[in-house]
């Protein structure tokens, strides 16, 4: 008879199936976190994606003014009116001459997507993109005042996740509740180059 002593442990081979589901236990969280990440993901490339557009189409209206630096102030819009999505500007542009209502006019389809079309119709801009052109100064070319015209565009769509609502007026209470709502605005200074 063997003593206890004399017993030799047998070694253990493979895996228990408490080990296997503790695994796919672990995996199955892994693998949901990346699932969550790669939501974020897409939604955060969707919101840089709409912040590069209506960088694009900012610069491109200030760039519109400038070259038309002489009537730059028949640009404004106000913040009641804006340019964009709801407007009524027309689709076409080109029966408009060239000058100030053209320049609406295409800037108003560019923020409405115009320049991308797919199956579900313009996508080639952020969602619901409106614009505005603001007078912050009126240009004075009185002799020896010489004061340049100093206008705010200003750039809003609707984000795709909630955050403070911006403090400019422009596309205000379009966005459900403000919450929803991007903007950037810069402000272009017109001079005048013939002034004394």
């Amino acid at each position: 008879m063997l003593s206890l002593a004399g017993r030799t442990r047998e070694t253990q081979q493979g895996t228990t199936m408490l080990e296997v589901l503790v695994t796919l236990l672990i995996l199955a969280f892994g693998m949901l976190g990346l699932a969550g990440l790669q939501s974020k993901l897409q939604l955060t490339e969707v919101e840089a994606y709409q912040r590069a557009q209506a960088v694009v189409l900012m610069s491109d209206m200030a760039q519109r003014m400038v070259a038309n630096y002489a009537n730059a102030a028949n640009y404004v819009t106000g913040t009641a009116s804006p340019l964009g999505t709801a407007d009524a500007q027309p689709t076409s542009c080109t029966g408009l001459a060239m000058g100030v209502a053209r320049d609406q006019c295409e800037w108003s389809n560019a923020l409405k997507g115009a320049a991308e079309t797919g199956s579900v119709g313009k996508v080639g801009a952020m969602i619901g993109g409106r614009g505005c052109v603001e007078q912050l100064q009126a240009p004075n070319p009185a002799a020896g005042v010489c004061t340049p015209g100093i206008y705010r565009i200003s750039v809003t769509w609707q984000g795709l996740n909630p955050t403070v609502a911006p403090a400019l007026a422009c596309g205000s209470g379009q966005y459900g509740g403000g919450t929803l709502q991007r903007m950037i605005s810069t402000t272009l200074t017109i001079g005048m180059p013939k002034c004394t």
